[in-house]
């Protein structure tokens, strides 16, 4: 016979909470389960309309803070005894500032973004470091922050994923390779890099001129080398990777928790200041996901 599952509140002893934490875990998700019978099949959606509800009647931020933190804990102990596979709130917070502005006039659709891969170059090796790296952040939105911290092992040529570390601002994810990649990630990978490289040794996905990893400026000036394209326009890493997210909530038409997922955001509401809605709409929706992210 298998053995009964651990209780939620030996999970929580054995994960080493304190006993202060543990006693405000279970008084919040007995409460959270006593409204919600059905929580155990829950998906995104429905914690966010939890949420949603909660701060209707609780306006303190803080208290919010902690019933989030209780109902995360109760699914963590879900796929720890084997009833889910998935965590439907992990990528769900709350939040007390506001994010800043995009300016949708300063975007670039997705075929003006592609024409950056058309850049001519004199050496081949660089030629395709360049279009490498300008693939990632054309395809995959990435920031000039996460592209200079890229390793080798990031990119996986077999499996078509590319695997972000997270940072201070952006989640970790693994991102689908766009059908334009696969060739010149492989080429750049085995053969330019090397060849960049001139002897040295290094984990560095990308190789700057004089063989050692690309900086900051390097990537930004790469871009910068195609303000021709776009007279009179703000092309920068930055309106690119905003670029990118708009697209895919505007043009792909993609779900907001998806393009948060591949936008790498902690807070929806991020997400939410790229869809091009008119302004009573867009009020509406931070209304209703504000503070949550």
């Amino acid at each position: 016979m298998n053995a009964e599952p651990i209780s939620f509140e030996k999970y929580l002893h054995r994960a080493g909470f304190t006993p202060m934490s543990i006693s405000s875990y279970l008084y919040s998700t007995k409460n959270f389960l006593a409204v919600n019978p059905q929580a155990e099949n829950y998906g995104y959606k429905d914690i966010i309309n939890v949420m949603e509800d909660t701060a209707k009647i609780k306006t303190n931020t803080r208290y919010r803070i902690a019933i989030l933190a209780a109902i995360k804990k109760y699914y963590d102990y879900l796929i720890a005894i084997g009833k889910r596979h998935d965590h439907p709130c992990r990528t769900i917070h709350i939040k007390h500032n506001r994010d800043r502005k995009v300016i949708h006039h300063d975007l670039f659709t997705s075929a003006e973004l592609e024409l950056l891969l058309e850049r001519e170059e004199r050496y081949p090796a660089l030629k395709l470091k360049n279009q490498s790296l300008i693939s990632l952040l054309i395809f995959q939105g990435l920031s000039t922050g996460e592209i200079i911290k890229m390793k080798v092992h990031h990119i996986d040529l077999d499996s078509g994923k590319i695997f972000v570390k997270e940072r201070k601002n952006t989640m970790r994810r693994h991102l689908d390779m766009h059908p334009k990649q696969y060739r010149i990630l492989d080429r750049y990978i085995n053969e330019s890099r090397k060849e960049l490289l001139k002897g040295r040794v290094s984990d560095a996905l990308f190789i700057g001129k004089l063989g050692v990893a690309a900086s900051t400026c390097e990537v930004g000036y790469l871009v910068e080398q195609f303000d021709s394209l776009f007279p009179g326009r703000n092309l920068n890493p930055t309106t690119v990777r905003q670029s990118v997210i708009a697209n895919w909530l505007n043009e792909k038409k993609f779900s907001l928790e998806t393009v948060q997922l591949m936008a790498g955001h902690r807070f929806i509401s991020t997400t939410l200041r790229y869809r091009r809605n008119n302004q009573d709409e867009k009020r509406l929706l931070i209304n209703r996901f504000h503070p949550l992210g």
